[in-house]
This record gives structure tokens, sequence and C-alpha cells, in this order.
């Protein structure tokens, strides 16, 4: 696993072998950030289910002014810290050992609002349709702000507007953005 474009280009990651984490392959990401690459350059972002941190960092590699990266395992946490270090993360990063839920509510407390947004939750879980609901409650996302959701076979809806749809063997990206 490695970052594929931007400043930390071909630098590699660690993380894809912790339980309960499923890294997102290479060419969905470089397709992914194809699609949203207008709004990458000084975004805030927010990597809700981190895993290894791939999402958060590639958007911080290709030029994401700040990213915050969520997730409940504590061995995620220790993999992030490594991986700033090992790519030298010249950029301000908030990593939070919270789950989704607590982190959506701190954020509203503290007025955060992110120009990017991940949801890349354990397969399993089914997580995207409540965190949605949340972000919107909440107002976390700032005006013509994206969530970008990958998923397998989980159903969902917002009332944000799909942009993009697209399919990759098991794996689909749905992008929302708030009109």
């Amino acid at each position: 696993m490695r970052i594929i474009s931007g400043k930390y280009k071909g630098r590699s990651l660690s993380g894809f072998q912790i339980e309960g984490t499923r890294p997102t392959m290479d060419r969905v990401k470089e397709s992914l950030f194809a699609m949203i690459q207008t709004k990458v350059k000084g975004s805030i972002c927010l990597d809700l289910f981190a895993g290894s941190g791939s999402l958060g960092f590639e958007a911080l590699s290709q030029g994401a002014n700040k990213c915050y990266f969520v997730d409940k395992n504590r061995k995620v946490i220790q993999t992030l810290k490594q991986n700033q270090e090992k790519l030298q993360v010249e950029e301000p990063i908030i990593l939070l050992h919270q789950d989704f839920k607590q982190a959506l509510i701190l954020f509203h407390e503290q007025k955060v609002q992110f120009d990017l947004i991940f949801l890349d939750p354990p397969y399993d879980d089914y997580f995207i349709q409540e965190s949605l609901q949340m972000i919107e409650k909440y107002d976390l996302l700032k005006d013509q702000g994206m969530i970008i959701c990958e998923y397998e076979t989980e159903s969902f809806t917002s009332s944000y507007e799909v942009l993009r749809e697209k399919k990759y063997g098991d794996k689909k990206i749905r992008i929302y953005q708030k009109k």
C-alpha cells in the first residue's frame, strides 16, 4: 500500500495487516482522487474510519491543508502515528482514538466543518447511513463539500446530491456534495 501521487508519492504505508481494516486498492484510490481532484487542494479533511489512513494521507499528499483521522482501534492509532513519521508529514493532523459517533459529536461541539469526508467503514459494520445522518444533523460539511463513501453491499441514502457513483469489482464509490 502506497501513496499514489503528490508530494509523498511512492512512499509506503503500514496498516494493511491490522485486523478489521480493509485498505483501499491503489487503482480505486487513484480513480477516486481523480474524481475529487479539484476539491483536495487547501481542504480540511476527515478520514472517519481511518484504518491505515490511506485516504487521509493521500489527500495531504495532494495538497489538503489538514486532516483529522478517527478510529476506535488503538493499534490503528499507533499505526497512523508511525505512518505520519514514515511519510514525514508536514501538514497538521489530528488523531482521535474514538468511536465515530463520539467524534462527530465532538466536531459539532467544536464547530469544526470539513471540505472532504471519507467514509470507508469496515464493510460488515454498515455505518455509512448513520454517519451521513449525523454529518447532516450536525452540519459538519462545508458548502460545496464532498462526502466520499466506499462500500460493498450497504444500502444508504442522503439528502446530499449524488455527484458520482462507480463500481470496481465488489467495491463501490459514491460521492455526495452539499448543495
